[in-house]
């Protein structure tokens, strides 16, 4: 197994595995594919976090962060960290590679001194990380203002964290053009598209 960074190269590799990951997850298809895609071109990407997991010589695994902001009282005041999208490809699910890559780049996060770090997702899956909600710190996620335990925070530095008044304002690039997927899926092999049990509805 090898932890690396996300090369040029890469790319096209590591739009197929999200697109596996992701599919029919958590709705019908998934667009996780070319949140990446947009996601890399974008001012808020963190390059330096943008880990990959090879294994079998193929890459299994993927990682990206980027920045978002919050707004404090109503007004905008400063950037924080977003993990995701993540994820391991289907074949090699179960066997620890999620939790390697988490964990790797969650240390990096600290090295670079960022305080904390949000995400979006499973809150049974996150919380072996540290992850709470992040409504503990009084951080809502949009406009929503009932529970939303799948919005986490992971404390890095305890000495800077604080409570807020807050919300924070999802990243542009996680908000997709139905025309815009079309048109990028097309690139892909087609895949069948199900609504499952489970499936999230925001």
């Amino acid at each position: 197994m090898d932890i690396r960074l996300e090369r040029r190269t890469d790319y096209k590799e590591v739009e197929f595995l999200v697109r596996e990951s992701f599919w029919n997850v958590y709705r019908p298809g998934c667009y996780e594919h070319l949140i990446i895609h947009n996601l890399r071109h974008d001012p808020s990407f963190i390059p330096q976090l943008d880990y990959i997991i090879e294994e079998d010589n193929k890459i299994i695994a993927q990682i990206a962060y980027s920045t978002n902001d919050i707004c404090v009282d109503g007004e905008k005041t400063e950037k924080v960290v977003t993990l995701g999208p993540v994820c391991v490809h289907p074949d090699y699910q179960g066997k620890g590679y999620g939790t390697e890559i988490i964990e790797f780049t969650l240390k990096k996060a600290k090295q670079m001194n960022i305080p904390y770090v949000f995400t979006v997702g499973d809150e049974n899956y996150y919380k072996r990380f540290g992850f709470v909600e992040a409504s503990k710190y009084g951080i809502q996620f949009n406009d929503i203002t009932e529970q939303t335990p799948f919005f986490m925070i992971k404390v890095l530095d305890e000495e800077k964290i604080e409570k807020f008044n807050a919300t924070y304002l999802d990243n542009e690039c996680f908000k997709v053009d139905k025309k815009e997927l079309e048109s990028f899926d097309n690139k892909f092999p087609p895949k069948k598209k199900e609504k499952r049990e489970g499936h999230l509805d925001f």
